[in-house]
């Protein structure tokens, strides 16, 4: 017998420019993606700080776009999403979140309204197959409705910090001063035509996510275009481990750690947008049971550590008489905030009665306090 071969990674249109960048490139959800830029000055830190404090650029092209087009559109969002899609205008986005029956995750997502009967729900990168088979499984033969896999079609840029709008106005003529946070427009871009102009991201500043034709030419001009519109705010590439980093002190989950198919939304600190009265859907049942036993046994928390040493993902958290509880779900020094911070599944009760635990730090049980979500808020100028 011999032995199975790997796929090949997925590359994005980027992927030579990432590389005469001089990026660390890894392996994230089959995609061939740029950790850091450790260049002169560079690396994970300055681009944290560059996102913060001026702006940053990241290529998220490897997110997956799903269309669902026709009369039955909206009736199959509002069946497989927790958020009322029914509330969206056009040229509006939400957050919201694909359940299982048990009211666990399948995915968190954006769903765009792009018109009355037209939809774009964006998913993540390493669940977008998974996604969209689900997505047929549950809603394929409603009737009315065609549903699209177009993410081969889309490269996505992602510009992010207090001068992202200074930096795209510069490439485009669409007042990106009118566009209001979760909504998006339609325009020109660096010369690109049709671009979808999104007022959204994953870093807990302002900052807009584009969306453009997948060719490698124009994803480059547009790439390069962004870092020459930024260069005087000392714009960044920034890699996935600013975005992680960025997400964590923003208080935004990441699935497979603070949302998962073994965490159901009552757990998470996500619920704000879960819509139990916008009618049936699917989990709606699961967490109602939920509900109606007295909540969740568990709940995701914020925890900021006390004692010197970094709660990484996975490490066990222990009650302060040294007792299991819990384990972190996502842990990291934060740059901006100089602290170390992490999000940990915790009972239900310790995270009511906000009392401080202990963290396992490779055999050291060092102390954390609860803390107010999200770390970091920015100020809105």
């Amino acid at each position: 017998m011999t032995e199975a071969t790997a796929a090949p990674l997925q590359k994005t249109a980027l992927n030579a420019t990432h590389r005469a960048l001089k990026a660390k490139m890894v392996d994230f959800g089959g995609w061939d993606m740029p950790v850091e830029y450790p260049g002169a000055g560079g690396g994970l830190i300055a681009e944290h700080m560059a996102v913060r404090t001026g702006v940053g650029l990241f290529d998220v092209s490897h997110m997956g776009e799903i269309q669902f087009r026709g009369p039955g559109s909206l009736a199959a969002v509002q069946h497989i999403t927790m958020n009322d899609a029914s509330k969206l205008k056009d040229g509006q986005a939400q957050y919201s979140a694909l359940l299982t029956p048990e009211g666990t995750f399948v995915d968190d997502i954006l769903v765009h309204r792009l018109s009355e009967n037209d939809y774009l729900l964006v998913v993540n990168a390493g669940t977008k197959d998974k996604d969209y088979a689900w997505i047929r499984r549950q809603v394929g033969t409603f009737p009315s409705i065609h549903i699209s896999d177009y993410s081969a079609y889309y490269s996505q840029l992602a510009v992010q910090g207090p001068r992202a709008l200074e930096t795209l106005q510069k490439l485009t003529k669409v007042d990106l001063a009118g566009i209001r946070n979760y909504w998006f427009a339609w325009g020109t871009v660096a010369g690109a035509p049709n671009v979808m102009i999104a007022r959204t991201g994953y870093s807990g500043e302002d900052g807009f996510e584009v969306y453009i034709p997948a060719d490698v030419p124009t994803t480059e001009k547009t790439w390069n275009a962004l870092l020459e519109a930024g260069a005087e705010f000392g714009i960044r590439p920034c890699g996935l481990g600013a975005r992680n980093t960025l997400r964590l002190e923003a208080g935004m989950p990441l699935y497979g750690h603070e949302i998962s198919d073994e965490i159901n939304v009552w757990e998470s600190f996500v619920s704000r947008w879960l819509k139990m009265d916008k009618g049936a859907f699917i989990g709606r049942e699961a967490l109602a049971a939920v509900q109606a036993a007295g909540g969740p046994a568990r709940k995701v928390v914020a925890l900021e550590m006390v004692e010197r040493g970094i709660g990484r993902d996975g490490y066990s958290v222990l009650s302060l008489e040294g007792e299991p509880i819990g384990s972190v779900t996502s842990g990291s020094p934060a740059p901006f905030l100089k602290t170390n911070i992490a999000f940990a599944l915790v009972p239900a009760a310790v995270a009511a009665g906000g009392s401080d635990v202990l963290v396992d730090v490779r055999g050291n049980k060092v102390r954390a306090r609860q803390v107010a979500m999200p770390f970091y808020k920015r100020v809105k100028g």
